[in-house]
């Protein structure tokens, strides 16, 4: 069959690209590997318990509500309330003015390091003042520029003033949060506890705003899935064809063809890729190719991606609880950020890839007592996404692809997960949850090695490349976003 347009992934990447070219009555046809979308937005049922399987909640920035708007979805959005709390002590988010909240909280830890706290949250209202530039209009690229013209005028057109001023203070900011903070202050445990938030390398503008992009955080009704059942009716009802259980397994750019698992062929005008990067290119038979500057184009690519590696994924326990959401919500907000030690997890060292399980074993034990973890409680967002009585719990950490893969390859990979859900909800039980152990009615977890399976991502990243690529393989510039979809090969986008 023939396609203006194949987009390859379901995602929210693929969905968003799908649905607005089907608004525009462009004939589209979207291939998705799992049985449904969503990729990493998604949700689940587990005996009366509703789980969201990838993000927590969502940002608008600018882009969420005007491209629900857009589109017509209807997506009821609550606000999502943030906590931090380390130890015993715990902080509420709600509003800009409870941010200071959280230098008090560091100076109650450290002590010893007030002056230099004051100077870093010197540099962090700094840059949540750029970053209210960055995010302060609705993003012109999801605007109808008939019916918002007058928005256009009157917030787009002074904020372009405004943002050529600021782009330039956000890009020198752009060295890993650790390095600039270490101007500040050397105190390694004060680092750790506000960098261990954020990936390997993560730049030091868009770690510091995270306060500032806390308080724009929304959750929808029914699970983080509902955005994605809406994505879905709105290409379908705008005759666009969704296939799912339809993994591409071939492309040929010069015939532009894509050949899925279950030996159909479809014909594009243009590829959208919305998959994983690395796999675009292994899937183009080079070959068969007769263009050779387009030939190269693809094996440097292709070399230049070889060791490339994906960000940081997440080790995930889910639990259903015999406790009321009140257990919960007296002690924090419905997404919590909660470190049980103030001591930082670079007292235990990097992840021990390529040892053996003893070694592995002890670290996790000391790992899972100092890392941060994100917890999440749907039922305290929406009622009707636990049983009467009841919590479901989504406890997250960032964790290692390669240490996961290493753990599968030597054969314990079920005693590993084991081992880390006594981990965490040892930890939990004896910090923030006390009691919480004898409440489980269910628990189980999901690893990098699932998110990988679920999304097809680069070593199970949850956001893309990581920051320690350098280079970074996909354009990252601010002034340079728009040319991030280019791709080497004509006809294809990304």
């Amino acid at each position: 069959m023939s396609y203006d347009v194949v987009v390859s992934g379901g995602g929210i990447a693929g969905l968003t690209a799908a649905a607005f070219l089907t608004k525009a009555g462009i004939s589209t046809v979207l291939c998705e590997k799992e049985g449904a979308c969503g990729g990493l937005v998604n949700t689940f049922e587990r005996q009366g318990f509703v789980y969201d399987g990838g993000i927590r909640a969502m940002e608008n920035s600018g882009i969420l509500f005007p491209m629900v708007k857009q589109l017509g979805l209807n997506v009821e959005f609550v606000k999502n309330h943030i906590s931090v709390g380390i130890e015993d002590q715990v902080i509420r988010l709600d509003t800009k003015e409870d941010i200071p909240s959280y230098q008090e909280l560091l100076n109650n830890f450290y002590p010893e390091s007030r002056e230099e706290i004051v100077e870093i949250f010197a540099q962090i209202q700094k840059i949540m003042h750029y970053m209210e530039i960055q995010y302060g209009i609705d993003n012109p690229v999801f605007l109808d520029m008939k019916q918002d013209r007058e928005y256009m005028l009157k917030a787009i057109v002074p904020w372009v003033v405004k943002y050529a001023l600021t782009v330039r203070k956000i890009n020198a900011l752009n060295e890993p949060v650790v390095d600039f903070l270490r101007q500040f202050t050397q105190n390694q445990s004060l680092l750790d506890i506000i960098a261990q938030h954020f990936f390997q390398e993560t730049p030091a503008f868009f770690a510091l705003s995270y306060l500032k992009l806390y308080l724009d955080y929304h959750y929808p009704l029914g699970g983080t899935a509902t955005l994605i059942k809406e994505l879905v009716n709105f290409i379908h009802q705008h005759k666009g064809t969704i296939r799912t259980n339809s993994e591409i397994t071939a492309v040929d750019p010069e015939k532009q063809l894509v050949f899925d698992a279950k030996g159909r062929t479809l014909e594009y005008r243009r590829l959208v890729w919305a998959a994983d990067n690395k796999t675009l290119y292994r899937l183009i038979d080079v070959d068969k190719m007769q263009d050779v500057r387009v030939k190269k184009a693809i094996q440097d690519q292709r070399v230049f991606l070889e060791d490339k590696v994906g960000n940081d994924s997440v080790l995930t326990l889910f639990l259903g609880l015999d406790l009321d959401k009140s257990y919960f919500s007296s002690r924090a907000s419905e997404h919590f950020f909660y470190t049980p030690s103030r001591q930082g997890q670079s007292a235990i060292g990097p992840f021990p890839v390529n040892k053996d399980r003893q070694t592995i074993e002890r670290w996790l034990e000391r790992f899972f007592a100092l890392t941060t973890y994100e917890i999440s409680c749907p039922v305290m967002r929406d009622s009707t996404l636990a049983p009467p009585g009841k919590t479901g719990l989504i406890v997250s950490v960032l964790f290692d692809y390669a240490l996961t893969k290493h753990i599968e390859d030597m054969g314990w990979y079920q005693d590993f997960k084991a081992f880390c859900e006594m981990c965490m909800l040892n930890t939990l039980d004896s910090s923030v949850y006390p009691g919480i152990k004898q409440a489980v009615l269910h628990q189980f977890s999901s690893t990098p090695l699932t998110m990988a399976k679920i999304a097809g991502n680069t070593h199970g990243a949850i956001t893309g490349w990581s920051f320690t690529n350098h280079p970074m393989p996909a354009t990252s510039s601010l002034t340079k976003i728009l040319s991030s979809t280019l791709t080497p090969v004509p006809g294809i986008v990304q």
